[in-house]
């Protein structure tokens, strides 16, 4: 009797046989240590540049303008440490089950837990997503760019961006995109701050000015929420997974985030050092937008500044706008079981690519509502994503310690002690930001 005949394997895996092929060889090759970490670094580096988004530099540019550079720089510093921490599970429960997030919580958990992690995520991810847009329009508002056109090129970018097909090609595009975030460095400089004041506060940990009142509560929260997000879990998750990633290459995607890490964070104190003049200035700067922003700095780092500012602001929504996106398609995909992979040809992975693309087109769409309360948006949606965190955080703890999953590669002693220790300083902190909205004179 003739044995049946084998389903063809689905495009995108041959895509990602390749790519796997491909480091597998060069593993092979003598002094292979820096090309193998080129061909897997990636979604370390854009999960953190991603957060680095519109609504995470307005609150740092919030942070400077209202505390300068005492208090928060060692503090922001601490809060990408955690990150670290959190991205490194995530990606190493991608790298031993080859399987995204959402689909790993359906299989685990249940649906009823499957679906909570998952209205969480689309939830919070259209929040974002909407903040981004308004970075978008407001970075491009200050050369006069109608909004309309702003929105509308960003999600063409978009559209471009996934038309190839092919993840690889897809990330090379984005991460050029990303690199970009790097455009805040020259502003801090042309805001000719003070070394030896920058050094001090990052190894004196200053108090905070005013001591821990609601509105500095809400910056400290919003400023972790800049760092830490469910979306980040998915789409490290589905990234290695999409790449083709193995345990094999576990030492190289930890080198992998924290490079992105170490990237983030330095160009987050970038933008606390670029907008702390107008902390010295006694320039009230709470609710600014972007293109208020670089219109107030301007007296202080120039037209150019100015200019660099703004298109730092549009540059870090448009790329969070396209990893943000991805992490709802493939979660959405996991769930339902259609393809989910940027390796998918378009008409196999049609849906996919409509969740991706309908959902920025949707919450671009609500940006362009007459009188949106914008400034409003951008601060709450990091306290949200702070918020709403540690349930993620206890789905993610349970996971990296199922010996049945993860064999030999579950969490050791310090990594349970590291991610409980985040959990806890995580529901710490929004326990606080509760008490300090219905009880401020506690912290008086």
């Amino acid at each position: 009797m003739s044995e049946p005949p084998q389903a063809a394997p689905a495009p995108e895996d041959i895509q990602r046989a390749k790519d796997r092929r491909a480091i597998e060889q060069r593993r092979t090759q003598s002094g292979a240590g820096l090309r193998m970490l080129m061909l897997v670094l990636g979604p370390g580096v854009l999960v953190f540049l991603g957060e680095n988004d519109a609504p995470s530099m307005l609150s740092y540019a919030a942070t400077g303008a209202q505390f300068g550079v005492g208090f928060f720089l060692p503090f922001v510093v601490a809060t990408f440490a955690i990150a670290w921490v959190v991205q490194e599970m995530a990606a190493r429960v991608g790298l031993v089950t080859g399987q995204g997030h959402a689909q790993l919580i359906y299989a685990r958990f249940g649906r009823f837990w499957g679906g909570f992690a998952m209205l969480d995520l689309v939830a919070g991810n259209f929040l974002t997503l909407v903040t981004e847009f308004i970075g978008i329009r407001a970075g491009l508002g200050f050369f006069g760019v109608a909004p309309v056109i702003a929105v509308g090129g960003a999600i063409a970018v978009m559209g471009f961006a996934i038309s190839t097909a092919r993840y690889r090609r897809w990330e090379q595009m984005t991460l050029g995109l990303a690199l970009g975030n790097a455009i805040f460095l020259p502003v801090a400089v042309l805001a000719h701050p003070s070394v030896p004041a920058i050094g001090h506060a990052l190894l004196s940990w200053s108090p905070l000015p005013g001591g821990f009142k609601p509105s500095s509560m809400t910056l400290m929260i919003a400023d972790i929420g800049a760092t830490v997000t469910p979306w980040m879990l998915f789409f490290q998750q589905g990234a290695v997974t999409d790449k083709g990633l193995t345990l094999r290459d576990l030492r190289s995607v930890r080198l992998d985030i924290l490079i992105g890490s170490v990237l983030a964070a330095v160009i987050a104190i970038a933008a606390i050092v670029a907008t702390a003049p107008l902390f010295a200035h006694g320039i009230s700067a709470g609710n600014f937008q972007a293109a208020q922003f670089a219109e107030a700095l301007e007296p202080y780092v120039g037209h150019l500044g100015a200019a660099l500012f703004a298109i730092g602001i549009f540059e870090a929504g448009l790329v969070a706008a396209i990893t943000i996106a991805t992490a709802s398609a493939y979660a959405f995909g996991e769930v339902i079981g259609h393809a989910h992979s940027l390796n998918s040809r378009l008409r196999d992975g049609w849906l996919f690519y409509a969740v991706l693309l309908g959902s920025a087109a949707s919450a671009g769409a609500l940006t362009l509502i007459p009188g949106a309360p914008l400034e409003e948006i951008v601060i709450l949606v990091n306290v949200v994503a702070t918020l709403a965190m540690p349930p993620a955080l206890l789905f993610l703890l349970v996971m990296v310690n199922d010996r049945a999953l993860m064999g030999s590669a579950r969490n050791g002693v310090l990594g349970n002690v590291a991610g409980i220790g985040v959990t806890v300083f995580l529901i710490g902190s929004g326990l606080a930001f509760g008490a300090s909205v219905v009880a401020p004179g506690w912290f008086n």
